[in-house]
Order: C-alpha cells, then structure tokens, then sequence
C-alpha cells in the first residue's frame, strides 16, 4: 500500500482556486497582483540595500529587519507566481510534487517570518526595559546566531509536513481553496487516515507560531509595566514610539494567520471568498506593507531612501535637502 500511494503522488495533481468570484474576469483580476509582486520586490530589496549601505544600521535590530525582508521576499516569490500564473494565463493545475515544494517554502518563510517578529520583540523589550544593558545583551554576533538558529529550527519542523504527505492516498484530482498550496489544505482531499498529519500540523502551529505569539504577548506585557512607570508622559510616548513599526508587523501578519487557521479547522462551512480574502491577506499583505512601514517610521531609512531618488533623477531638490 505504501508503493502505492508514492506512485500515485507521483502522477497526482490539483486544481488551483481562491478566486472563486473573479473567474470569469481573471485577467483583469490578474492586474493589481501584477503590480503588488514587483511592489514586494522593490521595497524590501530597497531595504536590503539600505542596511547593507549604511554603517550605522549594522545593529542587532536591523540585522532583525533584513531577516525580515528576506522572509518577506521569500513567502511572495513561493506564493505570488502561482497566482498570477493561474489568473493570467489560466494554467488552473499544479502537479504534486510543485504543490508540496511550495507548501514547505510558504510554511518555512512563514516560520521564519513568525520566529524574527518574535526577536524584534525581544529586542524592543530588552531596549526598554534594561536599556543600560541592551549593548552587552544584544550583540551582532549574538543576534546573527539567533538568525541561523532561527532558519534552522524553522526548516527542521516543516520538513516532515510533505514526506508524510507523500504516505498519504489522493482518490481524484481535487480544487484547493486557495492558489497556493497549503499543509491544512491539501489533508482536506486525502482519502485515507490523516490523523498523524493533522496532529503533526497542529503541533507545528502551536511549537512555532503559538509559541512565538504567546512569547511576543508576554514580552509587550513587560513592555507596557515598565512604560507605565515611566514619570512623564512624553518619555512614556517616545518609548511607546520606538515599538510602533513592529506592532505594525505583529498586527498584520498574526491576526490573518490566527483567523485563517481557525477557518481550516473549525469553519468548514465559511464560504469560499472568505477563505480567499483571508488567506491573501495573510500571504501578501505583511511583504507589500513591512517595507512601508518601517521606511515611513524609521528616520534613517526614509532619509537614505530620499537619497536614492534624489541620485536617480526622481526627486527634483538637492541631495542637501534630502
């Protein structure tokens, strides 16, 4: 049975969905997506080469950032090809083997994605709650460990998630609810037992992301006692403010997540636009919108951003104004 149901993965493939309501317009639906991806590429390559160009953002919380941005880059190039391939040129089919390689990279990125949010919030706690203390505790080569650890465990967890799928049998060929392929997603049209693999993804979510969250709660838990007992007001602001790009991140990418996940498990009767608005969200927004934000709260990146333009011929002042 087992030789059986590796060969029958083999030949096995699905049928895309997620844009149930725009079937019949896909190649205009395809247009805004066309533009977000290279939108995704830009910002966060425009992060990247910042940090790298900029002496005095080789600190341990950019470091955390460009992690962030190669996560980011990392879950749009595994999700949006798919996409745009499906709506632009009607190619609704993915083949096993594609469909279980991209569920890993989307899985993985987004692990690594979770884990570094988790860091950054750490590293807020640390900056303000022992800020005497944050140079010795945080250091480059402690924060780059942290970023291999983080790959590496990430990688470790997520791989058994497509060799147990391969143990599974798949009876026809099947539409996905979404136009990627995803772990909760695709056990949905087994057609044997898949107790081992719900419970191997449920204990996955909870080791990585559940953890993450609870961790990220707990550290802003710290951070607001500690504001709190800050005497003036304005240097209770001004500390506040130096976590506002990363509760922006912590907002966009767990909220999307934690109700995506709960519509797998518990919402088998949501309607399928729902499913599709969710999950988009949760897939596209955070590598559109993280660059933005954090260009827009971070002094020094919005000025050598200025600068940028302003050496490409795009911005019409001085590089002095700039």
């Amino acid at each position: 049975p087992m030789r059986t149901h590796s060969s029958q993965a083999r030949t096995l493939s699905f049928f895309l969905g997620g844009f149930p309501a725009w079937e019949t317009t896909h190649m205009w639906s395809a247009l805004p997506l066309y533009s977000t991806y290279p939108l995704a590429l830009l910002g966060n390559l425009t992060i990247l080469s910042i940090i790298k160009a900029e002496q005095s953002l080789h600190t341990p919380i950019y470091l955390l950032l460009a992690v962030l941005a190669v996560a980011d880059l990392g879950l749009s190039t595994s999700t949006f090809p798919t996409m745009l391939r499906m709506l632009w040129l009607e190619a609704w089919e993915i083949s096993f083997g594609t469909c279980l390689a991209q569920m890993f990279f989307i899985h993985t990125f987004t692990g690594i994605e979770s884990a570094v949010i988790l860091a950054m919030a750490f590293d807020r706690y640390v900056a303000i709650c022992h800020p005497l203390r944050y140079s010795s505790i945080l250091t480059n080569s402690g924060t780059t460990k942290i970023c291999v650890a983080i790959v590496v465990r990430t990688a470790l967890v997520q791989l058994p998630l497509p060799i147990l799928l391969t143990q599974l049998c798949f009876s026809r060929v099947s539409k996905l609810s979404h136009p990627y392929c995803l772990h909760p997603d695709i056990i949905k049209h087994a057609g044997s037992d898949t107790r081992i693999n719900s419970t191997y993804g449920l204990f996955v979510l909870l080791s990585t992301l559940g953890l993450d969250l609870l961790f990220v709660l707990l550290s802003y838990l710290l951070i607001l006692k500690t504001i709190l007992n800050i005497v003036t007001w304005r240097e209770c602001l001004k500390a506040l403010n130096t976590c506002i790009s990363h509760i922006c991140a912590v907002l966009l990418f767990f909220i999307p997540m934690i109700c995506l996940s709960m519509m797998h498990r518990f919402g088998k009767h949501m309607s399928p636009q729902t499913y599709a608005f969710t999950a988009n969200i949760h897939f596209l927004a955070p590598p559109i919108l993280n660059p933005i934000v954090y260009g827009v709260k971070t002094k020094i990146i919005r000025r050598r951003r200025l600068r940028m333009l302003c050496q490409r011929g795009v911005c019409k002042s001085s590089i002095a104004i700039c």
